[in-house]
């Protein structure tokens, strides 16, 4: 697999499924590629989390987790261990986060706190603070070595949250089309900026810095996508497709030149890298430069390695 140079049209046009995961039992709720290593994890509608080798193409490892279920995903620091939220039994446990290690399918600690279901999740990318948006109208801050909630932000509506690639601010973004920039460091003091996507007050679905720092991507409810100046606010340009069951998820490529969307995939992501990206409904693929002969085949069917239960 080619290692991250810089993108050029020809490498971003021949993209093609270099590998397919089929055999997931329901939609793949979310993913998240870890920052240094060669990893991709998984969490999807059958429970279910899985680990992935994306330089080889290959399913290290699944585990079940029934009683809470398995809906927004992160890698922390370490290459074996991630930040997931629950989706059953909130109003019994409580249990809305929790720390995994993948390595021996182990709990590492309870986050408690959102009284609904968690639709917004971000480590930062310098230390162990992470950001959680629930539809309880929510933002969370936390840290992973600590069970109590570090801070709390009371806002309108569904929120998406991010951090900047250097970790000194974090978006929160709201109906309406609310952006609020807060100083990671000072976030009691509230936010330094607030910004007004003009023109759609549908709910977010997702907000993301480019590596950069320069831009910002929002991506809305009603299959709305906006690329803004990440200082000024201003849109740079928008996109509206045509309505689909779920929403539509954009990502940037690594270089912070293009922006990607696939029709109804659950989960869109680039590897931060390698020059690769992988799309999600109910299948996983594996999409890279095609580099094939004529006559060679587009790509491989690959199965899983190991399976465990929580």
């Amino acid at each position: 697999m080619m290692a991250l140079s810089e993108l050029t049209d020809d490498i971003v046009g021949s993209m093609a499924v270099g590998a397919t995961f089929s055999d997931f039992g329901g939609q793949i709720n979310s993913l998240d590629f870890h920052r240094t290593e060669d990893l991709l994890i998984t969490a999807s509608e059958d429970d279910s989390i899985r680990l992935f080798d994306i330089a080889n193409g290959k399913l290290l490892k699944t585990t079940y987790h029934k009683k809470h279920g398995a809906d927004r995903i992160c890698f922390t620091h370490h290459p074996h261990s991630v930040i997931c939220s629950s989706i059953h039994n909130l109003d019994v446990h409580g249990e809305s986060l929790r720390y995994l290690s993948m390595y021996d399918n182990r709990c590492l600690r309870y986050f408690k706190g959102h009284k609904e279901r968690v639709v917004s999740l971000c480590m930062s990318p310098v230390n162990d603070s992470f950001l959680s948006g629930s539809l309880d109208h929510s933002v969370r801050i936390w840290d992973l070595r600590v069970n109590a909630c570090q801070g709390i932000l009371h806002l309108r509506g569904r929120p998406a949250v991010a951090y900047d690639q250097q970790g000194l601010v974090f978006a929160v973004a709201m109906e309406g089309g609310a952006i609020k920039l807060f100083d990671s460091r000072h976030f009691d003091k509230g936010p330094f900026e607030t910004f007004l996507v003009g023109g759609d007050t549908a709910e977010v679905c997702d907000i993301k810095f480019s590596n950069d720092g320069k831009s910002m991507l929002l991506t809305t409810t009603s299959n709305s996508i906006y690329v803004l100046d990440a200082y000024a606010g201003e849109k740079r340009c928008g996109f509206n497709l045509d309505p689909s069951p779920t929403a539509t998820e954009a990502t940037f490529t690594p270089d912070g030149h293009w922006d990607s969307h696939i029709g109804v995939a659950s989960c869109l992501k680039w590897a931060p890298r390698r020059v690769m990206f992988v799309a999600a409904s109910s299948v996983l693929t594996f999409w890279i430069p095609d580099h094939r002969g004529p006559g060679e085949a587009a790509g491989v069917q690959v199965e899983e390695q190991v399976t465990l239960t929580q």
